[in-house]
């Protein structure tokens, strides 16, 4: 086994790394440290989050950058502000023996006017988020033209983002001669055509499969009803006491709410969404890092970048729509190594899609079943029985205040009804919560069960009747048409907010969305359609939005309608 000094590393940083505890490199770092060391060739590195990929390129960029010289050397890109602090932060850690070397983060919700000024003070190293490094190219208020390395980090999150076209323009800022690293969990199109376009003769390294899930995270999967679903949650949480963990949810409303639902019955929890300003998001992620919040809710956009160490828990309260946002959720946990679960929670019409993630994701699920009620009073008198037992013999201080009368009472009863007490007082909330609990847990049928299903998850392809069908059969939902689609630029999340925000119908009732170019379709419950399907829902970029029936929309053939219908065409002809 290679230590950090065998990669190459100079004694400075290796004097760092052993201080901050780092004893043997990953298998990231150990393949890719070498490659950006000589500096002669580009490098695609393809790993799951967590596994040491900042270091692994941050690294070397320390040690090959001239601290004498205060012109920008390195550049390196993230998709979001945390990650984007947290790179930051993990460079100054590595360099702290490093005098001369400065590294500055830029990124929006922060003021641009101090960002400038730390530039021009001399870094050799900017970490940048896509869009906030434009703004200060546009203003020529930072020089790229001695950059020896750039690094696109997280490069398959900014591109479903949309930082596309904001990347290649910040290349093409940068010298032809420089070495360039593109750091990815997945290898998709996109991320080849970047990679073809923008890099030379690059080497490539892959841990672990490509696409695939870490496999040191245990995948299981729940089926409650779906009006159990919270309560499911709580379960989860009462159960496992050291819960510390991200729970994902579908939108912006849907966060909030669960939130506050979880703060009124005593949870120690918070939530982060589009909707928070800087300094809020700020506040919340500070309070997750040092465990003032055991319980993160949010949205896949919110939570792209956030690197938390020890979580023990995913919870994906809905499956995401894309198969690679279950991968991003699922790596958040088991982080260097250690090990975390992931658990889905399912109703009964969810089961389906579980198939597609383990098809393409190269998972194996297992069935988790909900705690039942003793069982979670038992756990929780278990861990306070051992954790009593445990604690220190000796007098404290605290203790040896104590006035004889306060003890006296207690002195009284017997060690038996004494013991009662303590236990009923410890465990109140729990035991009376819990008392007269069912059991949450729904057996799948043979029709339901994810293995047997082959329907299509989420991506937008595949045919629609087949599609139609599989929900047919498997509950009481409707098939909707809305006439916004891909065209709009819209993404899942932005597609149920805009919906919710003209029918004050919640986004959690919009599900199996298929997003076409101009129109898509979506599932919801009978009672929630027919909120929806009403004339003048309001408008979207000057356009009347409408949603309907998908069977009505079939028979459809006005010229107004949309999505390639027969007489619009002919109207096109012409």
């Amino acid at each position: 086994m290679p230590h950090f000094q065998q990669l190459g590393l100079n004694p400075s940083i290796c004097n760092a790394l052993s201080s901050l505890g780092f004893e043997e490199p990953t298998d990231i770092q150990k393949q890719a440290i070498p490659v950006f060391l000589k500096a002669e060739r580009d490098l695609i590195a393809l790993a799951q989050t967590g596994t040491g990929k900042t270091a692994a390129f941050g690294l070397p960029i320390l040690q090959n950058i001239d601290p004498g010289s205060p012109v920008t050397q390195a550049l390196i890109i993230s998709p979001t502000r945390e990650l984007c602090l947290q790179i930051t932060n993990d460079l100054k850690k590595f360099a702290v023996e490093m005098r001369g070397t400065k590294i500055v983060a830029v990124y929006g919700g922060s003021s641009i006017i101090n960002q400038i000024k730390d530039i021009k003070s001399g870094a050799q190293v900017i970490v940048a988020t896509p869009g906030r490094l434009m703004d200060l190219i546009d203003r020529k208020a930072v020089k790229l033209q001695n950059v020896q390395v750039v690094v696109l980090d997280e490069a398959d999150e900014m591109l479903n983002m949309g930082f596309r076209e904001d990347m290649e323009s910040i290349l093409s800022h940068t010298p032809d001669e420089k070495i360039t690293g593109l750091f990815s969990a997945t290898m998709s199109p996109d991320i080849r055509r970047i990679a073809n376009d923008y890099l030379k003769d690059p080497i490539e390294i892959t841990i672990g499969r490509k696409n695939t899930a870490q496999q040191n995270i245990t995948h299981q999967y729940s089926v409650v009803h779906a009006k159990d679903k919270y309560s499911a949650l709580k379960r989860i949480m009462d159960f496992h006491e050291d819960f510390y963990g991200i729970i994902f949810c579908t939108t912006k409303i849907e966060t909030q709410e669960l939130s506050d639902h979880l703060v009124r019955d005593g949870y120690s929890a918070d939530c982060l969404h589009g909707d928070l300003a800087q300094a809020q998001r700020d506040k919340v992620m500070h309070r997750f890092r040092h465990k003032a919040i055991k319980a993160l809710l949010a949205t896949d956009v919110a939570a792209r970048g956030i690197d938390v160490k020890n979580l023990t828990h995913i919870i994906h309260y809905h499956l995401p729509d894309d198969i690679e946002n279950y991968t991003h959720r699922s790596g958040r946990t088991a982080r260097a190594g250690q090990k975390g679960y992931s658990i889905a929670l399912l109703h009964t019409k969810e089961a389906y899609k579980l198939h597609q993630i383990e098809k393409l994701a190269g998972v194996r699920f297992e069935k988790y079943l909900i705690p039942k009620g003793e069982e979670v009073i038992q756990t929780r008198v278990k861990n306070f029985i051992e954790e009593f037992t445990a604690s220190s013999e000796e007098t404290s201080d605290e203790s040896k205040a104590f006035k004889n009368e306060w003890i006296w009472p207690l002195m009284q009863m017997s060690k038996e009804e004494l013991v009662q007490r303590i236990l009923q007082a410890e465990l109140k909330k729990i035991t009376a919560q819990y008392a007269h609990s069912t059991d949450l847990n729904v057996e799948e049928r043979p029709k339901e069960k994810f293995g047997k299903s082959s329907g299509d998850y989420g991506s937008g392809s595949g045919s629609r009747s087949r599609t139609q069908g599989q929900r047919s059969r498997s509950g009481n939902d409707v098939r909707l048409f809305v006439n916004l689609g891909k065209k709009d630029s819209l993404k899942y999340d932005e597609l149920r907010e805009i919906i919710f925000q003209m029918t004050k119908v919640s986004g959690r009732q919009v599900k199996d969305i298929e997003m076409k170019g101009v129109y898509s379709f979506f599932m919801t419950d009978p009672e929630s359609a027919e909120k929806m399907c009403k004339p003048k829902l309001g408008q979207y970029k000057g356009r009347p939005v409408r949603i309907q029936s998908a069977d009505e929309q079939k028979e459809f053939r006005g010229p107004q309608s949309e999505g390639g219908h027969k007489k619009s065409k002919k109207k096109n002809k012409k």
